[in-house]
């Protein structure tokens, strides 16, 4: 009898196809990742597009200018004209200039340095009250109960959303990203767009009420600036305003939540890593530029190639032609070890970490330093406030290819 032979790790690395990635690929994709960097980092998929696993030639993809965000090309074959689509490109990320320049700039102003420093004690004071009801309850799931409330609460108070909608924000958020994935289910489609709708109504609402009454917003809320403020004497159109709303909670409170749950799951991971951080709190900043470069939020990216670009290592340089789809995957960079010294390893004193997150170029996260600033506070008061801190059960993985967080963490603090 003839044994079959595995294919070599070359041969899986070439067969692999975006379009076809299973439940092993979501639970754990860093093998895959790894494979591919090492055999065929300027992968083609089945289907034309590329995916990009190597630090450089992400870092590239970010900064080149022949590298373009549109997608309402690209879009359009899985969202046709439905809500999906509409949101998708009309939203800040997924344009170019001068549109991009035009609404980042109009949003920029609710991540000023001064508006920072105003959330710092709206910011302390939440993770305080989380804290104290965590402690009564002793045993509890962080993801829910904690990585998510924060967030939810500094981006809806930015908005003026009212305290009864909030509960829905992560809903929306998971079906309208969820549908970003490579994979996604007719099912997961129609549940998308109906939010998409659902959100936009309710949007409407707290706009039109805005726009009636325009002072009085409370510290840290943004809306007014979006709804009155001018770039080169262009406001924002209705349609405009509504979908970068929807964009500015998903994005805002989506990333910091699964920052701040793989955070703290991470260091249960590392126990040696928890220890260090609770012997040394002044670690914090270096821990979480760690976090995210371990177990990024935004796992994979995209690009569209405008002219011709050259991508991989001198001794394997390929052409992605123009107009070609590429996935810049994050998650692979930020373990590139050309880059990072034993990068599956975790080491909250990691200097220097040039992790790329957040993103970099023109796109860059305008939220990051928010994003940080939470990070700080919500996962060293959290560490601080529960030196018994102990895994309850088994952590689960949302299950997203395009977005990385935990869905489930179980602790006891007793």
């Amino acid at each position: 009898m003839k044994m079959s032979v595995p294919p070599s790790d070359h041969e899986q690395a070439l067969a692999f196809d975006i379009q076809s990635i299973d439940q092993e690929f979501l639970d754990d994709p860093f093998p895959t990742y790894k494979l591919l960097r090492e055999h065929d980092p300027v992968h083609l998929n089945p289907d034309g597009t590329y995916f990009l696993t190597r630090y450089e030639d992400v870092v590239k993809a970010f900064r080149d200018p022949a590298m373009s965000s549109d997608k309402r090309v690209d879009f359009k074959p899985k969202f046709g004209n439905g809500p999906l689509y509409l949101h998708h490109t009309t939203s800040l990320v997924f344009n170019d200039d001068p549109y991009h320049a035009r609404v980042r700039k109009l949003m920029s102003e609710a991540f000023t340095p001064r508006k920072m420093d105003e959330l710092d004690p709206v910011i302390e004071g939440i993770v305080e009250r989380l804290l104290d009801r965590l402690k009564e309850l002793k045993e509890f799931d962080v993801v829910h109960d904690y990585g998510l409330a924060l967030p939810t609460e500094i981006i809806a108070d930015m908005l003026g959303v009212p305290e009864q909608y909030r509960s829905k924000m992560h809903h929306y958020s998971t079906l309208i990203l969820g549908a970003l994935d490579p994979i996604v289910s007719p099912e997961k489609l129609k549940a998308g767009h109906e939010a998409v709708i659902e959100f936009g109504e309710l949007l409407e609402e707290l706009i039109a009420k805005r726009r009636e009454t325009p002072h009085g917003a409370e510290m840290g809320e943004v809306l007014v600036s979006l709804i009155f403020g001018e770039v080169d004497g262009r406001k924002l159109s209705p349609v405009e305003l509504v979908q970068n709303c929807i964009f500015l909670l998903n994005a805002g409170h989506e990333t910091t939540a699964s920052l701040v749950s793989n955070g703290i799951g991470t260091l249960l991971e590392f126990p040696d890593q928890l220890q260090r951080l609770r012997e040394n709190p002044d670690l914090i900043k270096t821990a979480v530029e760690e976090f995210l470069r371990f177990q990024s939020p935004l796992q994979i990216g995209n690009r569209k190639a405008t002219a011709d670009v050259v991508f991989g290592p001198e001794d394997n340089r390929k052409t992605i032609p123009a107009g070609s789809f590429i996935h810049t995957c994050v998650g692979a960079a930020n373990r590139d070890p050309e880059i990072f010294e034993d990068p599956e390893t975790v080491n909250i004193g990691r200097k220097p970490n040039p992790q790329i997150a957040f993103g970099m170029g023109r796109h860059i996260c305008m939220g990051n330093t928010l994003g940080r600033i939470e990070g700080h506070t919500a996962i060293g008061k959290f560490v601080k406030r529960f030196p018994n801190l102990r895994p309850n059960g088994k952590k689960r993985f949302h299950g997203r290819a395009r977005f990385r967080g935990l869905a489930l963490l179980p602790v006891t603090v007793s």
